[in-house]
């Protein structure tokens, strides 16, 4: 069976782009072919790559600064410009592939929607639990809307990590919410025209709990 091409984002920093293996082994373990999006400096350049995908995921990462409601706290870093512009490149490229972001790539599909998103949603949710481990979070259950393609691959809910301490406020446009915590917290996206799927948790990390994700991911592609 062919191994489809799925492009993902890197982080970057001083200069270097870099990658953590568990979003590689991921998509390879569900049977794709990941390659590393470039941080091109043109659009043109970046729209030629892409021909090349059938499928792009949206990594994590720090600070989204779009859509931004409140200031970023102490703790976390705002997201360089360098990869903030090739992000946005590589998600205007696309045509009608398939799309997975996971924490600022969730984030990052709702601000490219018009939507907005909190600096520090332990300030600007009230009655919200830790999401990170660094402030106290543990791992937590994620209920998921029937008639979503999240919850045809895991049912009514799953028990999820949590890494992050911002938050989506009003949902993009196209875009609608398929899970949230027990505190209220969006965790997960999808668009209407089920292409895309945004997820707050970081799935790669949950080795066979997540595979699903990535296999009905790769499928699409393919």
């Amino acid at each position: 069976m062919s191994r489809p091409k799925i492009g993902i984002t890197t982080s970057y920093e001083n200069g270097k782009q870099s990658l953590d293996h568990h979003y590689v082994h991921a998509i390879e373990n569900a049977g794709g072919l990941p390659l590393i999006v470039p941080m091109f400096q043109t659009a043109a350049a970046m729209s030629a790559f892409v021909t090349m995908l059938d499928g792009l995921v949206i990594t994590g990462g720090p600070g989204l600064l779009r859509g931004l409601v409140g200031e970023l706290p102490d703790d976390l870093a705002p997201t360089d410009p360098v990869r903030e512009r090739a992000d946005r490149l590589a998600f205007e490229a696309l045509g009608g592939q398939p799309v997975l972001g996971i924490c600022y790539g969730m984030q990052f599909i709702n601000a490219q929607h018009g939507g907005t998103i909190n600096g520090d949603l332990m300030v600007q949710h009230t009655g919200a639990m830790p999401h990170t481990p660094a402030r106290g979070g543990q791992p937590h259950s994620v209920r998921f809307e029937k008639n979503s393609m999240l919850y045809d691959l895991f049912g009514a809910d799953l028990t999820v990590n949590t890494y992050h301490r911002q938050s989506v406020v009003e949902i993009g446009k196209g875009l609608r919410i398929t899970g949230t915590s027990p505190d209220g917290i969006i965790e997960a996206i999808e668009s209407v025209d089920g292409r895309m799927i945004g997820v707050q948790f970081h799935p790669e990390r949950m080795e066979d709990a997540a595979r699903p994700l990535f296999n009905d991911f790769v499928n699409r592609c393919r």
